[in-house]
């Protein structure tokens, strides 16, 4: 079987929500909180369209593999940061660094866990940690374009902020000890 190409259908999906992860970094410090929720939702919404399409045509590639949940990380973790450079942000630069903190601490235990050969698959938790992490950047791009926000939306949007911030460091933790579980038998590397 001879190599699978990198130019696909499902690579090109992600390369359009990589662009549009861009579009809403720069969306949001300009102020166009609107523009930026409808790229964000269009973005996050679509996750899902390039691994289908790519395990439905048998387009399933290395590169697709690492890129589509880099993008992932990209659209939440530049959004977070992005916030926190707005005035009355609800996400405070503490919360972004604890996000990017636990994507990059996930990333590593992927990368040495699968590097010895075992599975480290996203878990229900890690999912739904995406899910109430893209609902948070969404209640704070809506929140951020009232003056005064209504008292249910402030609500809300912090409500959604700190869960997702809790299930971020629970499920940075939940990972952290199946990649224990995992490597425990492995004999440590002389350095």
């Amino acid at each position: 079987m001879g190599k699978r190409s990198i130019y696909n259908v499902p690579n090109a999906l992600t390369s359009i929500r990589f662009a549009m992860a861009i579009a809403v970094m720069a969306l949001i410090p300009a102020g166009y909180f609107l523009a930026a929720t409808v790229v964000f939702l269009v973005a996050a919404s679509t996750d899902w369209m390039d691994g289908y399409w790519a395990r439905k045509y048998g387009q399933v590639t290395k590169f697709g593999r690492i890129f589509d949940p880099f993008v992932d990380k990209i659209i939440i973790c530049g959004s977070f940061i992005a916030l926190v450079g707005v005035v009355n942000s609800p996400v405070a630069s503490w919360m972004a660094t604890l996000v990017v903190g636990r994507e990059l601490l996930v990333t590593s235990l992927r990368g040495m866990v699968e590097g010895s050969g075992k599975d480290f698959s996203a878990s229900w938790l890690g999912k739904w940690k995406m899910v109430l992490q893209c609902a948070a950047v969404v209640a704070s791009l809506i929140f951020l374009q009232y003056e005064t926000a209504p008292s249910w939306l402030t609500f809300t949007t912090l409500g959604l902020v700190w869960g997702s911030i809790l299930l971020t460091v629970y499920s940075g933790y939940d990972y952290t000890l199946a990649a224990a579980r995992l490597m425990q038998d492995e004999p440590d590397e002389p350095e």
